[in-house]
């Protein structure tokens, strides 16, 4: 079974038909197990017996991304009592408040980016908004000079789906170069920013070590601009694919916070939750993993099993999204969840306003989709708007 990039969830929808645990090649090549079915990923996503760390895999069964030591040492390869340990010394510096307090700058930001949008009457809605406005944001929170931050959307994009393995190591050495300078010069001149609190806590009550505190900046930066890039794209284009929907949230704004949770169940970010490794042979859905074996856990394959959200395939804005496993579910549940949903929520909002009669500019078989079963994105969302 293919699981095309266009279209996955056919794929997906086969799979469960057939059987809730799938062998598969995994996104290297290697053989990995896809578990398909709502009930399963669920209670797997919370299983302790997964692990992320990846040395727990059999010898040659993963080869994975090759990130080095600095980079690598974040919360998506560490197991509790590090995971734990690190989560809460973010979660303290990562307030509700201070999300909170980034609504404004992200309502400025967004009226900002569809200025020309609106002036021209046409754009690329990824490379011009969905793109810009989350890197902006993240940026904000931790403190990054507007100079490079260009730059760091070209060395994810490089390492996520690059034309040849060497702009992949390239981008990756390049972004270890570029934390290291800028932890560097927040701990000479802390400033009010994500980074400098990060950094007062690993010098003051060496709690965590420099790999670590590098790569929870690496990883708070990667994931802050990467998920909600593609949250706002795919959500753009389910409503303007649906002018109903459009219209209706156009009339009632209020909807806006249920759509945004229909949205992501609906054609989330992450088709996939980071790998695990059973740490002991482990039975899912009646099939028995062997130990250190890859795990993938299908995120939109759950949240579009029929037996936890009826007529999965549809978007129903009155329908009950609780649970949904667009941004996890257990520990490593997102830690910027909240920041992701109020960007979303703004940036729709703000299409809204300045866009009224926003369309797409191409019939929606013809866009092309990013070749990952990591994320879920679009190259491109052309539109018009007058």
């Amino acid at each position: 079974m293919t699981i095309t990039p266009s279209d996955p969830y056919a794929a997906y929808s086969a799979l469960r038909s057939t059987g809730p645990v799938h062998p598969i090649a995994g996104p290297d090549g290697s053989p990995s197990w896809l578990v398909t079915r709502y009930d399963d990923v669920r209670q797997a996503l919370a299983d302790p017996r997964l692990s992320v760390d990846r040395r727990h895999a059999l010898p040659g069964n993963y080869r994975g991304l090759n990130l080095p030591p600095a980079l690598d040492a974040n919360l998506l390869n560490l197991d509790p009592p590090d995971h734990t340990r690190i989560r809460a010394l973010v979660t303290k510096a990562f307030t509700p408040g201070r999300v909170e307090a980034l609504a404004g700058p992200i309502r400025r930001t967004a009226d900002a980016l569809l200025e020309p949008v609106v002036r021209r009457g046409q754009a690329d809605l990824v490379a011009e908004y969905a793109a810009p406005l989350p890197i902006t944001v993240i940026c904000e929170l931790l403190g990054v000079p507007e100079g490079v931050r260009t730059d760091f959307r070209a060395w994810t994009d490089a390492m996520l789906a690059p034309p040849r393995p060497e702009d992949a190591r390239a981008a990756i050495g390049a972004m270890l170069t570029f934390f290291a300078g800028l932890i560097a010069g927040k701990r000479a001149v802390p400033g009010d920013d994500l980074i400098s609190d990060l950094i007062a806590a690993r010098d003051h009550d060496d709690r965590i070590t420099d790999d670590e505190l590098t790569s929870l900046v690496f990883l708070i930066l990667f994931a802050g601009y990467e998920n909600v890039v593609h949250l706002i794209g795919n959500a753009t284009l389910a409503l303007l694919t649906d002018r109903a929907l459009w219209d209706r949230l156009r009339t009632d704004r209020s909807l806006l916070p249920a759509a945004v949770e229909e949205l992501m169940r609906y054609d989330g970010p992450a088709p996939l939750a980071i790998r695990r490794f059973p740490t002991e042979d482990v039975e899912i859905g009646g099939v028995v993993i062997p130990a250190g074996e890859t795990v993938l856990l299908g995120l939109s394959s759950a949240n579009r099993d029929p037996d936890r959200f009826p007529d999965p395939d549809h978007i129903d804005l009155d329908r009950s999204t609780r649970g949904h496993l667009a941004l996890g579910h257990g520990i490593h549940h997102c830690l910027g969840a909240p920041l992701a949903r109020l960007e979303t929520t703004i940036a729709l909002e703000a299409l809204l306003d300045h866009t009224p009669e926003l369309s797409l500019a191409a019939p929606p078989e013809d866009l092309e989709w990013r070749d990952s079963i990591r994320t879920r994105g679009l190259r491109a969302l052309p539109v018009t708007c007058n």
